[in-house]
């Protein structure tokens, strides 16, 4: 693996000089040793893998065990066994793993008299699950218990001193069982030799996030909990977001990344705000808390014609690191830090470059909590634009442009996908023009027909700007000129004038728009045979059985 890594460092240096050079024979070459060096790293990535299968064998036993000390009666359930991961991280998952299915089966599952009494089978049902999603591995530990009760969970906090009585009074349901994690924390009447020690949540988060993972829990008191942990696949070899902080290079983990803004002087001088000492970006109508990687560094900043701000999730909230420039993606190859340095927990290792330069890696959940985004002015920020969004008739629209020029606004809520498809994909069905679509049938309907004008594009050369909806539990596609943004907006001036069955006009981002009713619309759309859409049946058995 060590070898494999130092391979992919050479070959990232070589195609860095390659790609510089104008010799083409040179560079085909470094295309072709770049392909051999991710086969061979891929395969040896698959002989570290193994099933989670080797570390789940043992819960079983540990149910049982608990189960006949406590008198309950559980009942195991596995789903994804063969779920594969890196042999690193089975191994470092192995213990909180079996921390929080003790946890569920001492907090969680109640004796049987006490489930027979709540209208529950007396046997509980603990449920592991296991899965691939978006690179990486989504584990959940699911069971059928009594659940969080928040207003207990509050209690005990406040008594142990963990919280203050108005940080309880003003904490959501949600983050007061998020208070299970914190140390020295514990719901438990007496100390067992099951629970009670305080020890155990807080340090199943903390070796979580050691190895790049994130843990959540989401309960509804009387019928369960649900936590889920995300982890890498691996820990050697990561994709990685390459930036820069003064004049030094630092890695973001891809895992960690959801997308990137560029703003020039004047957008930023727009949208960047401050909302009781916390810098934020209005973010598609959302207040986005900010992130200087200067501060963070503790250098002098200096002001710059474009911020680039790169959007982070970290501990299920999102923030935004303001960095000096993005680079590139690259591949990179994950060195511990020295003893030295790791007292430092702002990064999670290091990197080579292709020029021999050392990248810091940044660590996501660190620089989350040194800049206070679950602090007192970061709640503060967040509880402030829930209120300022409360208290106005704000709504969430997709705003595209017909093409006899009318602007209109469709509910965001109802919108799937925005497509593009050549037009020798659609098809004539009846009456109906219709596309093949991630294995249904999708109905395209012309929205501009509907406001009486529309440009017949038969050209199979052509493509078509498709709005895909998903609404009453059906797929349909509105076909527009052009798509032209997401706004959320107040619609404080409106008007009923519109061109018949919708609702009225409003302004928009400075344009009078017309607004969609989608139901009068799809009955104006669909042809006479096909019925109400509600009740439109030969789309249904299309539609069956493919998760929409």
């Amino acid at each position: 693996m060590n070898l494999v890594g130092e391979l992919v460092l050479s070959r990232n240096q070589l195609v860095q000089r390659a790609a510089a050079s104008d010799d083409q024979e040179l560079q085909r070459s470094m295309h072709r040793l770049s392909l051999v060096a991710s086969e061979l790293q891929e395969g040896v990535m698959k002989t570290r893998m193994q099933p989670i299968e080797n570390v789940w064998n043992k819960i079983p036993r540990v149910v049982r065990d608990l189960s006949n000390q406590m008198g309950r009666q559980i009942r195991v359930e596995m789903e994804g066994k063969e779920t594969e991961l890196d042999k690193t991280i089975l191994e470092a998952i192995k213990d909180p793993l079996t921390h929080l299915v003790r946890n569920s089966c001492d907090h969680g599952i109640e004796p049987p008299e006490q489930r027979v009494a709540k209208g529950k089978p007396a046997e509980g049902v603990l449920l592991m699950r296991a899965f691939h999603e978006g690179g990486q591995v989504n584990i959940e530990i699911i069971d059928d218990g009594a659940g969080i009760n928040a207003d207990k969970v509050r209690e005990k906090a406040v008594e142990k001193g963990v919280i203050t009585r108005e940080e309880a009074d003003r904490m959501s349901d949600r983050d007061a069982q998020h208070l299970i994690f914190k140390a020295g924390f514990s719901t438990a009447a007496a100390v067992t030799n099951v629970s009670g020690r305080g020890v155990g949540m807080d340090v199943v988060k903390t070796n979580i996030e050691k190895i790049g993972g994130v843990i959540d829990v989401t309960s509804v008191y009387g019928e369960g909990t649900t936590t889920r942990i995300k982890i890498p696949l691996t820990l050697a070899i990561i994709p990685a977001l390459l930036v820069r902080g003064k004049d030094n290079m630092f890695a973001i983990p891809q895992v960690n990344l959801l997308e990137l803004v560029r703003l020039d002087k004047e957008q930023a001088a727009e949208r960047l705000e401050t909302i009781q000492g916390t810098p934020v970006y209005r973010l598609r109508g959302q207040l986005l808390p900010l992130v200087d990687l200067r501060d963070q560094l503790g250098v002098e900043k200096e002001e710059h014609e474009t911020t680039f701000i790169a959007v982070l999730r970290a501990d299920q909230r999102q923030f935004g690191l303001v960095v000096d420039d993005i680079e590139d993606t690259e591949e990179i190859v994950v060195k511990p830090l020295g003893k030295q340095l790791r007292g430092i927990d702002l990064y999670a290792g290091a990197t080579l470059m292709g020029d021999g330069r050392v990248a810091l890696i940044l660590d996501a959940n660190a620089l989350a909590a040194h800049a206070g985004m679950v602090n007192e002015s970061a709640e503060a920020a967040r509880r402030a634009e829930e209120a300022i969004l409360s208290s106005k008739d704000s709504t969430s629209l997709l705003v595209v442009k017909l093409s006899n020029g009318r602007r209109v606004a469709l509910p965001l809520a109802c919108v799937e996908r925005l497509e593009e498809f050549s037009m020798s994909r659609v098809e004539t069905v009846g009456q109906n023009q219709v596309v093949q679509y991630r294995g249904v049938i999708l109905p395209l309907l012309r929205l501009a027909d509907d406001y009486g004008s529309y440009t017949e594009m038969d050209q199979p050369d052509t493509s078509v700007q498709v709005v895909v909806c998903h609404h009453q539990g059906q797929l349909f596609g509105f076909v527009v000129s052009q798509v032209l943004d997401i706004v959320e907006d107040e619609l404080a001036i409106r008007t009923h004038l519109d061109t018949g069955g919708n609702l009225g006009s409003a302004v928009v981002n400075e344009h009078v728009t017309e607004l969609l009713n989608i139901d009068a619309t799809l009955a104006a759309l669909m042809p006479p045979d096909s019925g109400d859409f509600a009740d439109a049946s030969q789309y249904s058995g299309a539609f069956s059985g493919h998760g929409y």
